[in-house]
């Protein structure tokens, strides 16, 4: 069995557990938190989102198995033009996008029956962007100088395409690029003079924007960030998953035993994890933490092993992406960041959201997978 796996699922075998595993979570807090929702729109079908979900997840794995044979080099190559295909793909949504829960963020191509949420393509094609911008100047301190200049400003036109109708992504964007530019030998003087201007252009601007309310959802940001800070606000949200944490206890109430999946709203996608914690206690919570940050340990072994600077730089920038974005789910499930919409990668229930998930880690495996090849061309050549 191990011989037919070693033969045709390539790269970093951990890895392949981990994601297995972040599955396993997946399907039965997707089969738990359902409940209600089944029995108002599909006549009690408990079944109905399980199997739903299963398939998203199935195309997913098909997309991973697919992308981790795909070389790495051709990320390199395309970078530029998917830069500028997500920027494109960004206008469209703003211009044409379909709307849900007050924001328009995903673009519809019916031909297909697809709908999917062009930010989390920008997201791939940035921080490819970025990697490739980084590695190709990593000898000249003057290149990589001005590419520096490049890099920060491709970030500000991407990020602004997408704050307006999603701020917690752009958050999470920016301080994705932040940490492949601090690991990739910029200079941090001038670095830092980026990020201490541009924080002061931001607190600036966001100030206007939450006190005019006319652009994008600033009023929804404005009413979560209050709803946040104030006691006295409408905090149903934080209320009903600070009990479901609360009286998960140590161990849980047990497989299916959640109550307030009831009462949550959203209870299989921005708030499973306090359901998780509900059901399984805080072993089960630390748990699913301890997947996400072995994940970012094994990248950086690999990474370590890496003797090109793009695939390192990008391994690590579609790593910290998913890890920073569990990581601001978890936190608002425990009541430590305001809503932010954001999911839990690979074990939310979604659609698309868990195919570009899937390519993300894809990539990576394909990365560890020509390192492994690499190695392996080494051994034989020096026998």
């Amino acid at each position: 069995m191990s011989g037919i796996f070693n033969k045709y699922f390539k790269g970093d075998k951990v890895i392949w557990g981990i994601i297995i595993a972040l599955i396993v979570v997946s399907m039965l807090a997707v089969y738990s938190s359902t409940g209600l929702i089944a029995f108002r729109f599909k006549g009690g079908n408990t079944s109905y989102y399980l199997i739903r979900h299963i398939k998203f997840i199935s195309l997913g794995l098909i997309v991973l198995y697919i992308v981790h044979l795909i070389p790495y080099q051709v990320y390199f190559k395309w970078a530029n033009a998917a830069y500028l295909i997500a920027l494109g793909l960004l206008l469209i949504t703003l211009l044409v996008g379909v709307s849900k829960n007050d924001a328009t963020r995903w673009l519809s191509i019916p031909a297909i029956g697809i709908e999917f949420q062009t930010s989390d393509f920008a997201k791939f094609a940035l921080l490819m962007f970025v990697s490739k911008h980084l590695a190709i100047n990593q000898k000249d301190p003057q290149k990589l100088s001005e590419a520096l200049d490049i890099i920060i400003w491709a970030t500000i036109f991407m990020v602004l395409f997408i704050l307006s109708e999603n701020l917690s992504t752009a958050i999470l964007l920016t301080l994705t690029v932040f940490v492949i530019l601090f690991i990739g030998r910029v200079d941090l003087k001038k670095l830092g003079k980026y990020t201490l201007i541009l924080s002061i252009i931001g607190i600036f601007g966001m100030t206007i924007i939450l006190g005019s309310g006319r652009f994008g959802r600033a009023n929804t940001w404005k009413n979560r960030i209050e709803n946040f800070i104030s006691s006295e606000g409408d905090n149903y949200q934080a209320e009903m998953a600070k009990i479901a944490v609360s009286t998960g206890g140590f161990t849980g109430k047990g497989p299916g035993q959640s109550t307030q999946r009831n009462f949550l709203p959203q209870p299989y996608s921005d708030f499973i994890y306090a359901i998780i914690i509900e059901e399984y206690g805080f072993l089960g919570g630390a748990f699913v933490l301890f997947l996400y940050l072995f994940f970012m340990y094994r990248v950086g072994v690999i990474v370590s092993r890496s003797k090109q600077t793009f695939q390192a730089l990008l391994a690590v920038g579609l790593s910290v992406s998913m890890v920073i974005q569990a990581l601001f789910n978890m936190a608002v499930a425990v009541n430590l960041f305001p809503v932010t919409g954001q999911t839990l990668p690979l074990i939310s229930m979604g659609g698309t959201s868990i195919v570009f998930t899937s390519i993300a880690l894809g990539i990576v495996l394909s990365i560890s997978r020509s390192l492994e090849e690499e190695r392996l061309a080494q051994q034989k050549a020096t026998a």
